[in-house]
């Protein structure tokens, strides 16, 4: 996750992919040049694959503000505004969702169930927190 530029309001907040997963693109460049060493033309085409990547990782992200959230996928972005939203699905193997109040779900990229005070705090408390209770708990025992 990283912070929002400045010029975004205090509470708006970008959830991204770790950049560490930049490692993988020159890991699958040396994989390409490996492949190209067997056939240049049969693979030269698999230069594109460590670019996509690239492309991938700087692309997907979730975006928090005040007026609602905006999720940035592989091909599409979805924004929703926060009088729309009915709240956030786990699916057991899957990304999280945001649900609108007709039942439409829309994945939020790069936010983790570990996020979930973060992304509570960029809402304005619209997504509850449920690690909060427990804080509070924790705190007033100390």
């Amino acid at each position: 996750m990283r912070e929002t530029l400045g010029d975004m309001a205090e509470s708006s907040r970008v959830f991204s992919i770790s950049r560490l997963a930049y490692f993988a693109v020159p890991i699958g460049f040396l994989l390409v040049v490996m492949l190209m060493g067997v056939s240049v033309a049969g693979f030269a085409w698999t230069v594109v694959v460590p670019i996509a990547l690239a492309w991938w990782i700087h692309r997907l992200r979730t975006e928090v503000d005040e007026q609602g959230v905006t999720a940035v996928g592989t091909f599409s972005t979805h924004r929703l505004p926060w009088h729309d939203v009915d709240g956030i699905r786990f699916p057991r193997w899957g990304a999280v969702r945001l649900v609108s109040h007709d039942g439409t779900e829309f994945r939020l990229p790069a936010v983790g169930f570990s996020d979930l005070p973060a992304l509570s705090k960029a809402s304005g408390g619209r997504i509850p927190d449920p690690f909060a209770a427990e804080r509070e708990a924790r705190l007033a025992s100390h």
